[in-house]
């Protein structure tokens, strides 16, 4: 099995289908014969969220400073820009794989996020890791903000998650412990073109990004595992935004994820 995690601002409705409505990826891998699941984080979506706290807010019981930031991914920016459709807002690059006339459909796809609201550790980690053991053993393949989550659930149960496939990812700092452990189990990262857009207000740069998912890589393979990492330019894939499930070629990278997993998972 394989199991798609969206990232911030978005719901799983992300792999359904393209916003100028192509075939999605939930519904390829499906296709290619993989009992795929594509979950909403915690808080999001179906899997809504404790409104407790705002409800204590309103009620005066609960300083208004207590209650968590509420975001929404912003159109100038956050979905065009920093999703790398274009290095201004309305330009895009030359040669960018994102269906533009229709993205103002990614627009419609953004939720509000509330992971501010959820107590550490996160609770995604542990909820991967218990899905991956109802399936029996599956591949889970988070995007972006969920890009680590993979790699948390597989410590929390590396029995059962079978392979990790990083979209983009912000990779976290581990011991070579952790490390250790993560070398046990096939890891794939992907990543898309345009790395010099900004990531105005966010603490590190797409290279940046980059290369913190290189030194993984590096040092999971050091520590005698599995991992490989593409760089869709350097397979003459060009343009590919962020959301390259979402991409006019966003078959084309699924069969590269699909190609790496029979290839090395057991």
């Amino acid at each position: 099995p394989v199991v798609l995690t969206h990232g911030a601002g978005l719901s799983g409705a992300c792999y359904d289908t393209t916003p100028d409505g192509r075939t999605g990826w939930f519904d390829y891998f499906v296709r290619n014969g993989f009992p795929t699941y594509v979950v909403d984080q915690v808080g999001r979506a179906r899997s809504r969220f404790d409104q407790t706290v705002f409800n204590n807010v309103g009620a005066g019981r609960t300083p208004p400073e207590k209650q968590p930031k509420i975001s929404r991914m912003g159109d100038l920016h956050a979905s065009w820009i920093n999703f790398r459709i274009g290095a201004e807002k309305g330009v895009p690059y030359p040669d960018t794989q994102f269906p533009v006339d229709a993205v103002s459909e990614l627009s419609k796809m953004s939720i509000a996020d509330l992971s501010a609201s959820l107590n550490a550790p996160d609770p995604n980690y542990k909820a991967l890791a218990e899905l991956a053991d109802e399936l029996g053993g599956a591949v889970l393949i988070g995007h972006s903000q969920s890009g680590h989550y993979p790699l948390e659930s597989a410590l929390i149960n590396p029995e059962k998650v079978k392979g990790m496939v990083l979209l983009e990812a912000v990779p976290p700092v581990y011991s070579d412990e952790q490390i250790a452990a993560l070398a046990k189990i096939p890891l794939l990262i992907v990543y898309g073109d345009h790395l010099e857009s900004s990531t105005e207000g966010a603490p590190t740069t797409w290279r940046q990004r980059f290369d913190e998912c290189a030194a993984l890589v590096d040092r999971v393979n050091k520590a005698g595992g599995n991992a490989q990492m593409i760089h869709l330019p350097a397979k003459g894939m060009r343009g590919n935004t962020h959301m390259f499930m979402q991409d006019k070629n966003n078959l084309a990278v699924a069969d590269l994820i699909i190609g790496w997993i029979k290839e090395n998972i057991k």
